[in-house]
């Protein structure tokens, strides 16, 4: 009897994911292999795996791949989404915006006006948050300078 290859000929559908998200983004794994454990997206990442899994849970992260075992396969989609949602979280913006925001992305092209308008409003409360950043540095900088002068002036005295 002759063996016989089968092979899965049916399309793999991945979780919408927005596709400006892994613009120039570098993987740890650049030979193609796109296959991690959550525990490889954890040491990537910096999150840690219940936080990875709480992603999930709650909707910010699409629903990840499991093996016939049950175990969390991530790839680099979902790797570019999460440094996404890392620059999300460094903006300050609320954890129900980010799963908001997500939700969008899930629905496809037909939200790309709101996702731009609540990328809008993030963008300027960035900018009013480097503006007061900026200003505190100013009265930084004017301190080191008092006390470096202050100090110099009491040397020479």
């Amino acid at each position: 009897m002759f063996g016989m290859t089968v092979i899965d000929s049916s399309p793999v559908t991945s979780p919408p994911v927005d596709v400006c998200v892994s613009v120039g983004s570098a993987h740890p794994r650049p030979d193609g292999q796109d296959r991690y454990t959550i525990r490889e997206v954890a040491e990537y990442t910096g999150l840690s795996a219940p936080t990875l899994r709480w992603y999930e849970q709650i909707g910010l992260m699409p629903q990840v791949r499991r093996s016939p075992t049950g175990q969390r396969l991530f790839d680099n989609r979902d790797l570019d989404w999460l440094a996404f949602v890392t620059r999300l979280r460094m903006t300050g913006m609320p954890v129900a915006d980010m799963v908001r925001f997500a939700e969008l992305v899930r629905q496809g092209e037909a939200t790309f006006a709101e996702r731009r308008e609540i990328l809008r409003q993030t963008r300027r409360e960035v900018i009013a948050r480097i503006a007061e950043l900026q200003d505190t540095l100013f009265v930084l900088e004017s301190k080191i300078d008092f006390y470096g002068g202050a100090q110099g002036a009491s040397e020479r005295a």
